[in-house]
């Protein structure tokens, strides 16, 4: 009795591998797999504050909401601190922490414990933790090393679907953390399973072309994990608003998950789908969540070129919360640095601007319209955005952090008519809230010269914290011609749409470090760069095009 109880057991296994195998094979071949990005309340940050942390992220692997994921992406900086730092294994040694550290003798519990789960549930975990190491191996980095001997990271962890350790990644642009970077900067992928490779960074790292642009660029990655405990500036870096852009321009598959802290600046989760727009996204706007967002992703094929675009209608929004400054904390951009204009808005009239805006030589053109709502005329009581229009062209302005370059051409609100008040939520909330107007046009118009490394980018931002999604806009840039060092960007609201619940409505040019930009040095210095010789002395204005050239585009453009 007791061998035919083992026979079938074992036909019992046999058959349940098989399955699993063959349900792998099928994901392969799939179109899609299941993501689940999590946004996450952390604990203050303690000794033991990681045993908390650790029982909300198994009970979340554990979930039925997460039942149907292939991959699960947990935030930035939610599990441990610098206090319960742990070793990480060298993912090429292939190291399974559950099996091969069950009493959590070589590395921390929570880095146990995550291994086992990822095992139990069979799925791909990326974790993101405080990792030390020792700096006696990396014998090669001869940068003075802390009194303890120990390096500490900002690391993404990743474990398959067995539990085995098989991909980190540690941070490379630090956000006022007192962390180490190493020796040299890394490049992370990971392959799985279901036929993605996936590339992974962290947080600030997206305003940089090292390592998440350079993934796209030189390694042809399309899909991306990225943790995240994002600080929203208004009113260009809010964390929706640029996890979404940066998936849309670089038309990649973006698993971005949040620390969920609203009270301190921390919110923002999403999964995006490159030029199709958004899957699923959320900013919270009370004391945060634990929560799975789960969605079907559609994989890339080899041929970009020839990927079908998902056809999908705007997202229902079962509820609109308005953001207020009593529900959320928002950081400000320098504003005061802008070339701006105020907006005329005129109560119970409607208006049409068409304004060129320069900063130095570069210049941005915007031609909106707008209706008045009769809503706003007849509620006294209410408060109202004011709008600018603005151009800045120099380094970002944050002390303590790696600086990037940008030229921004936008519309943006202000909760006066001064520019001190813009980059600011209103005070009030609900119903006292009233757009003032409806737009019906929106178009901005840019030349914007070409550099070694940079990412133009659409940039728009709502009153609940949410982007508008592709098929609400249009966007493009291209080349006057082949040899030509500039590009005509033009970005617009679709015919069809209005809309009278905007933040943002803007063209956010990341030039990284400004390293070969055309028209930016000496003639020498743009030969060294490659740029033909006696270009850079061609006469200019704005975006880098003559006066006649503007005046056509700006033409064509009122005339589409």
């Amino acid at each position: 009795m007791a061998k035919n109880s083992w026979r079938l057991l074992l036909v019992f296994l046999i058959l349940g591998l098989m399955s699993g195998m063959s349900q792998q094979a099928s994901l392969a071949d799939s179109d899609y797999y299941t993501a689940g990005v999590v946004e996450f309340r952390q604990s203050i940050l303690s000794l033991s504050a990681w045993s908390d942390a650790l029982e909300g992220y198994v009970e979340i692997i554990n979930s039925e909401n997460a039942s149907a994921t292939d991959i699960i992406v947990f935030p930035e900086s939610t599990l441990n601190s610098v206090g319960s730092t742990t070793f990480v294994p060298n993912p090429d040694d292939l190291i399974n922490p559950c099996l091969s550290d069950p009493n959590a003798e070589l590395y921390e519990e929570f880095l146990v414990t995550l291994s086992c789960a990822a095992r139990n549930a069979s799925k791909y975990i990326v974790i993101n933790l405080t990792e030390k190491q020792k700096c006696e191996d990396v014998p090669e980095d001869t940068r003075p090393c802390a009194s303890n001997g120990l390096n500490v990271f900002n690391t993404n962890v990743v474990f398959d679907r067995q539990g085995v350790l098989v991909s980190r990644y540690r941070k490379i642009h630090l956000y006022g953390e007192a962390k180490n970077i190493t020796f040299r900067p890394e490049l992370s992928t990971f392959e799985t399973d279901f036929g993605v490779t996936f590339g992974h960074f962290i947080c600030f790292d997206i305003l940089f072309y090292q390592p998440a642009h350079q993934l796209i660029v030189e390694q042809g990655i399309t899909d991306f994990v990225y943790p995240v405990m994002w600080f929203s500036q208004l009113p260009f870096l809010t964390a929706v608003q640029t996890q979404q852009g940066w998936a849309y321009i670089n038309d990649v598959n973006l698993l971005a998950s949040g620390a969920s802290r609203p009270s301190i600046g921390n919110t923002g989760s999403g999964i995006f789908h490159g030029r199709s727009g958004t899957l699923t996204s959320v900013m919270r706007q009370d004391s945060g969540e634990r929560s799975i967002y789960v969605a079907q992703v559609p994989k890339y094929t080899r041929s970009r070129s020839l990927q079908k675009r998902v056809r999908r209608s705007m997202p229902e929004i079962k509820h609109r919360e308005v953001a207020s400054t009593s529900s959320l904390y928002m950081k400000r951009d320098d504003l005061e640095n802008y070339e701006s204009d105020l907006l005329q808005l005129d109560q119970g009239i409607s208006g049409t601007i068409n304004r060129t805006i320069c900063q130095g030589s570069f210049c941005c053109n915007f031609d909106i319209a707008w209706r008045s709502l009769a809503n706003a005329v007849a509620n006294d009581s209410s408060v109202y955005y004011s709008y600018r229009v603005g151009t800045y062209d120099g380094w970002r302005n944050e002390q303590d952090v790696d600086a990037n370059y940008i030229r921004n051409c936008g519309l943006f609100t202000c909760s006066g008519e001064s520019i001190d008040d813009c980059g600011k939520l209103l005070t009030t909330e609900g119903d006292l809230q009233q757009p003032r107007v409806t737009f019906t046009r929106l178009v901005i118009a840019v030349s914007y010269p070409e550099s070694r490394e940079f990412l133009l980018i659409p940039d728009t931002l709502q009153d609940n914290l949410l982007p508008l999604e592709p098929n609400q806009f249009e966007w493009s840039q291209q080349k006057p011609h082949e040899d030509s060092y500039v590009y005509d960007v033009r970005f617009a609201l679709k015919e069809s749409q209005e809309v009278s619940n905007l933040l943002t409505f803007a063209i956010y040019g990341n030039y990284y470090d400004n390293e070969c930009t055309f028209g930016d040095g000496t003639e020498e210095q743009q030969v060294a760069c490659g740029y033909r010789s006696g270009s850079t002395g061609l006469p200019i204005l704005g975006g880098w095009l003559t006066m006649p050239l503007v005046m056509l585009a700006i033409t064509w453009t009122r005339a589409q």
